[in-house]
């Protein structure tokens, strides 16, 4: 009954994993290790590869689930009982984690993916780099007879 889903969802890894190892033109034992290595050197990758480690977790977790149900269920008569209904959500519960990390993977591989080009994306590209913070956190220091601008001024105003 469930012998096909397994199948499928390898097929999933197998071909991400295909697509990560073509575009960083290495396996993934070498991205690891690359990454291992220099993890700030290539920020794409060390992505790519966390969250393909955590694709291959939930597919572990999600092929055990599966086991598990298949296990209870040839030991059910005709009505499914409270704890095989039970192993049941948990498959469906490991195949929604399986499926968003896999998600996430495709969305880092697709340069044209939605919020890769905006200015939003663009900021935290650079902000990455970046090891200080980037805004000032302390109220800059007005000297004594220096009059706010007139635009806080307007503003307190109006507010009033």
């Amino acid at each position: 009954m469930f012998d096909g889903i397994s199948d499928d969802a390898e097929d999933v890894v197998g071909v991400l994993t295909e697509r990560i190892e073509a575009r960083f033109g290495m396996d993934m034992g070498q991205l690891k290790a690359a990454v291992g290595a220099a993890p700030t050197a290539n920020p794409d990758a060390t992505d790519v590869v966390k969250w393909h480690g955590l694709l291959v977790e939930a597919q572990s977790v999600l092929d055990r689930a599966e086991d598990d149900l298949v296990a209870a269920l040839q030991t059910q008569p005709s009505e499914v009982d409270d704890p095989t209904m039970g192993l049941a959500h948990r498959v469906n519960a490991a195949v929604a984690v399986r499926d968003g990390r896999a998600m996430v993977v495709r969305w880092l591989l697709d340069p044209d993916a939605p919020g890769k080009k905006d200015l939003a994306a663009e900021r935290l590209a650079r902000l990455r780099s970046r090891t200080g913070p980037t805004v000032q956190t302390t109220v800059p220091h007005r000297p004594a007879g220096t009059a706010a601008p007139a635009s806080a001024w307007r503003s307190a105003r109006v507010a009033r």
